[in-house]
């Protein structure tokens, strides 16, 4: 690395790094606005406040490298055009290009940095907090109420197409993973109803990875006809075919953006988008994980032009025009998960047109201040 690239570097690291834990810690306070009360209010000692805290942390980082690039280059490059360096650098022939390298290896670099935390490090920080948090609240209201009534869901359905299952039960505790009022219906290759079981109680079990019902009875019906053919009654029915975990049929209650990676690349691999047209919000939010690391090149791209032509005038002028820039990235970014959600287009596409034209257009805007 030239003297002049690591010159430019150290500056640009020392502002990103000031924004990087600025930014962090309004994230953070907002955060404890609700979940360190929720915390105290369920009796949670400090030693959970704080693992809350540091599982928590990682999954922000996504969210804030982008917008302390932002701040960075911006403050970055002002400073060197106060200063007039950027006007010594080109006199001497120094193209904007040149100038602006270090920042491109920097937003590459955070690039990678975002695309292995995503990978890897924030789903588990996801999982973990939200654990934490629930952890907590169960253990309160176990104290108060008993334990098959702590963490009720109420009206948990799921409709496993690929196995021919739908599944309906009217409450399941997330505390005792105890369920209550079970009806299984297994449907054949035409829809048609050819099982239906009924079960006052099931539970699964961990252990061998499958669901046993209690109290029950099961009723077999001609497909062709919809004529019932048997009526059997039982105590206890194990059924080791059924595997549809507790955790994925909750999954599918929470809003895509409250899943982890994981989580969404479990729920699909489990039941393909093509099977169920709600799952295309999750497919939407999956592509838009893989393409969120390329926000940092377009980071650069588009302050730089910004920040150089901006000071001229004053330096505000750029920030702002940047702050509106991605404010506009970001409506187009929510539009095309619309249009993805609804089928108008692809989940790919939804989630990968706003990367790619606004990085045709930094790359637009950076040809002309050069």
């Amino acid at each position: 690395m030239r003297l002049l690239d690591r010159y430019i570097f150290c500056e640009w690291l020392k502002i990103f790094s000031l924004a990087l834990f600025a930014t962090l810690g309004v994230l953070l306070l907002v955060d404890a606005n609700s979940s360190f009360g929720r915390l105290l209010g369920d009796e949670a000692g400090m030693s959970t406040v704080l693992k809350y805290y540091a599982a928590l942390t990682p999954s922000l980082l996504p969210v804030v490298m982008p917008v302390s690039m932002l701040i960075s280059v911006l403050f970055c490059m002002a400073m060197l055009h106060r200063n007039q360096e950027i006007i010594a650098m080109r006199a001497v022939g120094i193209t904007l290009w040149r100038i602006a390298s270090p920042l491109f290896v920097a937003g590459i670099i955070l690039a990678l940095v975002m695309l292995l935390l995503n990978a890897w490090l924030v789903p588990v920080s996801v999982e973990r907090s939200r654990q934490i948090i629930e952890t907590a609240r169960f253990s309160a209201e176990a104290k108060k109420t008993g334990s098959d009534a702590v963490g009720m869901v109420h009206d948990l359905g799921f409709d496993n197409r690929r196995e021919g299952r739908l599944w309906m039960i009217n409450a399941f505790s997330q505390y005792s993973y105890r369920a209550f009022g079970v009806s299984v219906y297994q449907r054949d290759d035409y829809g048609r109803e050819k099982v239906r079981t009924v079960a006052d109680e099931a539970y699964f079990d961990d252990v061998d990875g499958h669901w046993v019902l209690l109290n029950g009875r099961e009723m077999t019906f001609d497909p062709m006809t919809g004529e019932p053919l048997r009526f059997i009654s039982f105590k206890e029915s194990p059924r080791p075919e059924w595997r549809e975990t507790p955790r994925l049929m909750q999954t599918l209650v929470k809003r895509p953006k409250d899943l982890s990676f994981f989580e969404i690349r479990n729920v699909l691999a489990a039941i393909p988008a093509k099977d169920n047209p709600r799952l295309l919000s999750y497919l939407v939010k999956y592509h838009e994980i893989l393409a969120n690391p390329f926000i940092c090149l377009i980071v650069v791209g588009i302050a730089v032009p910004f920040a150089v032509a901006g000071v001229r005038v004053n330096p505000m002028v750029g920030v702002s025009k940047s702050a509106g820039l991605f404010l506009m990235f970001y409506i187009l970014v929510n539009v095309c998960a619309m249009l993805g959600g609804n089928a108008i287009v692809s989940p790919f596409l939804a989630a990968w047109i706003p990367v790619v034209l606004m990085l045709g257009f930094s790359a637009y805007l950076f040809k002309k201040a050069v």
